[in-house]
């Protein structure tokens, strides 16, 4: 593997993620980062898909110390020759951007329909996660 940055947005950001206390341990963070797409809710993860409508999908762009971790996440992301087919999430190369100096990066991608997920329109995992734990207060008349 010659490219050694991968780009994440969803659960892999999570303090006490089994999965992104792994990569914290084994990665350096570089920067923030985007790239054009589209993120959906599926449930206990996002999904994000590449897509050129000027709507972006933000994260952290991670420098891995060992091409191994890449290959332990494809499991932890349903992606790779040994996962049900079709894969959960494939692996791509894409540019990010970085204070929009663009940067080659892999990114996991959703791989299965979206017909019926919820479209994270602020592109934001964390955000839309700390949203939906603290949804706005309701007014006294919509409680009565």
């Amino acid at each position: 593997m010659s490219n050694q940055y991968l780009f994440i947005y969803g659960t892999l950001l999570q303090s006490g993620n089994e999965f992104a206390l792994y990569l914290q341990k084994n990665s350096t963070v570089h920067s923030k980062g985007k790239f054009k797409g589209r993120l959906y809710d599926i449930g206990e993860y996002p999904g994000a898909v590449l897509d050129k409508s000027g709507s972006y999908v933000y994260g952290n762009i991670v420098l891995l110390n060992d091409p191994v971790v890449l290959n332990n996440l494809d499991i932890y992301e349903g992606y790779g020759s040994k996962q049900p087919k079709p894969n959960l999430f494939i692996r791509k190369l894409i540019s990010a951007e970085t204070d929009n100096v663009p940067l080659k990066c892999w990114v996991y991608l959703y791989n299965l329909p979206l017909m019926g997920l919820h479209l994270i329109t602020s592109g934001d995992y964390l955000s839309h996660q700390k949203g939906k734990k603290n949804p706005p207060d309701q007014s006294r008349e919509e409680r009565l």
